[in-house]
């Protein structure tokens, strides 16, 4: 193995040099001569489609196809597929491809246009007129759960599910607890921006009476069995290639979207090739939002800020369907817990459908109100008792010396939620000093010297990691000794060609620079399940490593035939099989891989070496023993018994600025732990881009609705993200403790930098500002008019001037 390639080492991501020198290859890039596809797409939140006359985009020249529901046959027309049916989804909804009779949210699709180019397209479906009979739209969760009106009509209270969770008797521990608060946490709608929208090429093989689709996807092999499913078509007949994608953080999970049958049906039908690339309007009010919750809590708790009980109830806005199920808030009210050791617990959620955008996970996917909840839950009790933030988290840890842990619920895998390994108050202290927690009185006093307000806050989390059902990997050593990986899970930024040749180097003992890894093509492997969830380098990473193990064993088994040396004597370096201690009895990989294949004819030298006369061995024996396979290499699968939970502390100190009310974020700190690192330098980006992403939900993307169900920012003009200069340095640090449920021992760490930000830059313009910041996003504006009404309370102007004056 070659110096600085292996497992822990921080090789450059072996992807950068292709894709920042413009030779990345998107969905885009593909599909020149196409036909391109269109939309129309609703205008009303809510309504009834009357009519739809296509007249005036009859004559449009190079226009191919119109089509509506009614044209949509057999399964291709029915509704979506409910990917993760659960019990309390009781009323669970999905959409047709084309609007049937209903339209439930702006952006949804009516007319499918097929025309030479795209810009031909959208001119016809400019021409084509729907008549709608408008309805009455249900918009936020307050006017879901009154139901005035309704979404769905067989729908009663708009309620899609009811999720209970319990342990423990929550209404005596919290009738007996010495201290109790009630309060309400709001979070507003968000979505994830990627820089590649969503995008369907296909081509029909007639021929072959076969279909290959590129997607722009997170989960290409799912996206083959929903297509091969509607179109009635063996799964043998179809592919799914992702090419480069161009981020995803969880709105590209989603499959099969109606574009991803539609394209390929078309296709089908046409005999042409066609294409549809999603542009970013489309991304606004087409493809999915998260986020929106507002959460009712009751907690009691002693003396020292110790939990005794705590019950939480949820409104979860789901949207107009429930494609993804319920799988957000499940996650919320389970990792809402945290590091923490709850007493009794209770978590209601009720998710229910509203007029707008469907949600689906987005980076996080439930974790960052869970997190919201709990850590202002936290800082609650250390102000009620006016005790250090940091105290009251310390006295509700788990301690190391009781993993497992198990919190008595059931996690989003169907699995127990039992926390593998960790160790919640070393990642405490790390976050501690590495923002200088205990010294930052001093920093205060010398801020509000020069006229400064500035404050401190902290967030602990806990994130399940490695979900299943399995991830599968395939090694191959050709003999050339370059080595082949493959595995089914796409890859959409997070460096999986460079962690996975770290992972088949170390295994293998080859060079890293000879290892070639192909992620999202069916073609190279058709089982997977998906890239989300901070799930790959568990899940595909473990898979490979099994593979690889298998191929090694056999490799000293060859080997030490060729060498008359015992396999358990033999080591691979570099690419060499030799004895241990001894390199000049060796054989190279490739020569190995050559003699695995017993060849009856001589393409090249290598190949000359094992043909029939060439290699001896027993004459009584078949060239390929019993059992076995020609070639080097092997095939594997991981299949986990439950998640593995990572954990993180963050902290920040922000600036706010007295006038304008403006938040700045002065210094970022994070410590985490994903297990044992594979590239530290990517797990640090993870966390950077992370951390970038919580910043705009805490200070600036928020999805703003009017009460008619319109989108109001539904462009990068009035949606706000942060740019390179709102993000500060961060800082960080890393606790290793390795998962005892992989071979590997390792944790996710794809989500880790977003989940707690929102609840850290809550708590540190909380400190900074003296009052109570119960909703997120925060806004200038927002904090200026908490700031006015303070001045109007008597009990809130009390209670800041005595924060003011606690802290000197």
């Amino acid at each position: 193995m070659s110096p600085g390639g292996g497992f822990g080492d921080a090789v450059l991501r072996r992807e950068d040099p292709r894709l920042l020198t413009g030779r990345g290859r998107f969905l885009d890039d593909l599909g020149h001569d196409a036909l391109a596809a269109a939309f129309v797409r609703s205008p009303h939140a809510h309504a009834r489609v009357v009519d739809i006359d296509v007249a005036g985009a009859l004559d449009v020249a190079g226009l191919v196809a119109i089509y509506t529901w009614e044209d949509l046959p057999g399964r291709v027309g029915e509704p979506l597929p409910l990917l993760i049916p659960h019990p309390a989804l009781t009323h669970g909804r999905t959409a047709h491809p084309l609007a049937r009779d209903v339209v439930r949210h702006v952006g949804e699709p009516v007319v499918m246009v097929v025309a030479r180019d795209r810009y031909l397209a959208e001119d016809a479906a400019g021409l084509i007129r729907v008549e709608y009979e408008t309805l009455p739209a249900v918009v936020g969760l307050e006017n879901a759960e009154r139901a005035a009106d309704l979404v769905h009509e067989d729908v009663p209270g708009n309620v899609g599910a009811v999720l209970h969770q319990e342990t423990g008797d929550v209404d005596a521990a919290i009738g007996a607890a010495p201290h109790v608060l009630e309060f309400r946490l709001d979070i507003e709608r968000s979505a994830s921006m990627p820089l590649e929208g969503r995008g369907v090429y296909a081509r029909w093989d007639a021929d072959d009476e076969s279909l290959r689709v590129y997607t722009s996807t997170q989960a290409s092999t799912s996206v083959r069995a929903a297509v091969a499913a509607k179109l009635g078509l063996a799964p043998a007949k179809v592919e799914v290639i992702a090419p480069d994608v161009g981020g995803g953080f969880g709105v590209k999970i989603v499959h099969p979207w109606p574009e991803e049958i539609l394209v390929p049906w078309a296709a089908r039908l046409l005999g042409r090739e066609v294409k549809w690339t999603e542009d970013r309007r489309e991304h606004f009010v087409a493809a999915a939002h998260e986020r929106a919750q507002i959460q009712r809590v009751r907690v009691g708790f002693d003396d020292a800020g110790r939990l005794l009980g705590m019950d939480v109830r949820i409104l979860h806005d789901h949207g107009a369907y429930t494609p993804y199920g319920i799988i957000i808030p499940i996650i919320t009210s389970t990792q809402l817990l945290g590091p923490y050791k709850p007493g009794a617990y209770r978590a209601e959620v009720r998710s229910l459908y509203t007029n707008t955008l469907i949600v689906t996970p987005y980076r996080g996917a439930g974790r960052p109100q869970g997190v919201f909840c709990m850590e202002r839950t936290m800082d609650r009790i250390a102000d009620h008792l006016g005790l250090d933030r940091a105290r009251v988290r310390e006295a509700n840890l788990i301690q190391p010396d009781e993993f497992p842990y198990d919190q008595g619920l059931t996690f989003q895998d169907g699995r127990p939620l039992i926390y593998d390994s960790g160790d919640y108050p070393e990642l405490l202290r790390k976050v501690k000093d590495l923002i200088g927690w205990e010294g930052f009185e001093a920093e205060r006093a010398a801020a509000a010297a020069e006229g400064r307000r500035i404050g401190v806050g902290l967030g602990c989390y806990v994130e399940g990691t490695g979900v299943g059902p399995y991830e599968g990997g395939h090694v191959e050593i050709d003999s050339s000794g370059r080595v082949h990986v493959s595995t089914g899970l796409t890859s959409q930024g997070q460096s999986h060609q460079t962690v996975f040749a770290q992972i088949a180097a170390a295994e293998l003992g080859v060079p890293i620079e000879d290892v070639r890894v192909t992620t999202g093509d069916t073609r190279r492997f058709g089982y997977a399940v998906g890239t989300f969830a901070s799930r790959a380098a568990v899940m595909s990473g473990n898979a490979i490593a099994l593979a690889c193990r298998k191929v090694r064993d056999k490799a000293l088994r060859i080997a030490g035939e060729a060498l008359e040396a015992d396999p358990g004597d033999l080591e691979i370096t570099d690419g060499v099989v030799h004895v241990r201690g001894d390199r000049s009895a060796a054989v190279p990989l490739r020569t190995v891989a050559v003699l695995s294949n017993p060849l009856r004819y001589a393409f090249d030298e290598e190949a000359a070496r094992a043909t029939q006369f060439a290699v001896g061995g027993s004459q009584d024996e078949p060239p390929v023993p019993r059992g076995e396979e020609p070639g080097l290499e092997g095939r594997d699968y991981y299949s986990p018994p439950r998640s593995t939970f990572a954990a993180g502390a963050h902290a920040a100190i922000v600036e706010v600025d007295p006038e304008t009310a403006e938040v700045r974020i002065l210094r970022y700190a994070v410590v985490h732990d994903c297990g044992r690192l594979i590239n530290p330098m990517v797990v640090e980006g993870q966390i950077h881009g992370g951390v970038a992403q919580g910043i705009g939900g805490a200070l600036y993307e928020r999805m703003a609705y009017d009460e008619s169900g319109q989108l109001l920012n539904a462009s990068f003009m009035d949606f706000l993200m942060p740019y390179a200069t709102e993000i500060p340095r961060i800082e960080t640090d890393h606790l290793e403790t390795p998962s005892p449920l992989n071979p590997l021992g390792i944790k996710g760490a794809g989500e880790a930098g977003v989940i707690p930000v929102s609840a850290v830059i809550a708590s540190a313009v909380e400190d900074a500002e003296g009052l109570r910041i119960d909703a997120m996003p925060l806004a200038p504006d927002e904090l200026y008019d908490l700031r006015l009404r303070a001045l109007d309370d008597p009990a809130l102007r009390t209670r800041r001037a005595s924060r003011a004056a606690a802290r000197g």
